[in-house]
């Protein structure tokens, strides 16, 4: 292993430790005050170096079609969540959708890779393809919103702010789980992925919840 892939490890590893636990401690303390907002931009910034350092690795070093979709994934859930929470009844604007645009070219060009590529070790064929449909499902939602009437974003955006970050935060940590845990695949890559789905089905509840009382 040279220098170059050493140091992109290692920033990789990092940002990887600081998104996850900053992610966790979001996803359990008081929501909505300015800590919210500040903790909410490190974990951007923290999603943005891990899936950077490993678009490096994937190209220069060693491509593997698990860490290719989740890197996809993350990098776009995490900046369409905070873009959520930035927006909120405004709706999308045009960086969305450039932005959307961007990631649905990022899928098709990746569509044919992952389809030629191996599917073995930490990336079987389970893992890759119900991460990709992941990814399918959220780009068409960003495409398919363009034709809602801009007054259902006042409660759509919380929705969807809560299920990109998790899903952001769940990504990485079912990406630790293929690179770290040895034993149970590919269930162990797949448990953080089911474990965030039961994360944001809650949240959503309690968001709902809370606007019903609200609305009272």
């Amino acid at each position: 292993m040279d220098l170059t892939h050493v140091l992109n490890l290692s920033v990789h590893v990092g940002a990887g430790i600081t998104g996850i636990g900053v992610g966790v401690v979001q996803l359990l303390r008081r929501k909505g005050d300015a800590r919210h907002g500040k903790l909410g931009r490190w974990f951007l910034g923290a999603v943005l170096i891990v899936t950077g350092s490993a678009a490096i690795g994937l190209i220069a070093f060693r491509f593997m079609p698990m860490f290719a979709v989740l890197t996809v994934l993350a990098a776009y859930v995490a900046v369409g969540g905070w873009r959520a929470a930035q927006t909120r009844a405004a709706g999308p604007g045009m960086i969305d959708l450039w932005w959307t645009l961007a990631g649905t070219a990022g899928a098709i060009a990746l569509f044919p890779v992952l389809r030629d590529a191996p599917h073995t070790g930490n990336s079987l064929p389970v893992v890759v393809w119900s991460s990709f449909g992941a990814l399918a499902t959220v780009l068409v939602y960003d495409l398919v919103r363009w034709t809602f009437p801009r007054r259902w974003f006042a409660w759509l955006w919380l929705p969807e702010h809560i299920y990109k970050v998790n899903s952001a935060l769940f990504g990485m940590l079912s990406a630790f789980a293929g690179n770290v845990v040895r034993w149970g695949q590919p269930w162990s890559q797949i448990a953080p992925s089911a474990i965030g789905i039961a994360v944001i089905l809650y949240w959503w509840w309690r968001s709902a919840s809370f606007s019903r009382a609200t609305a009272r």
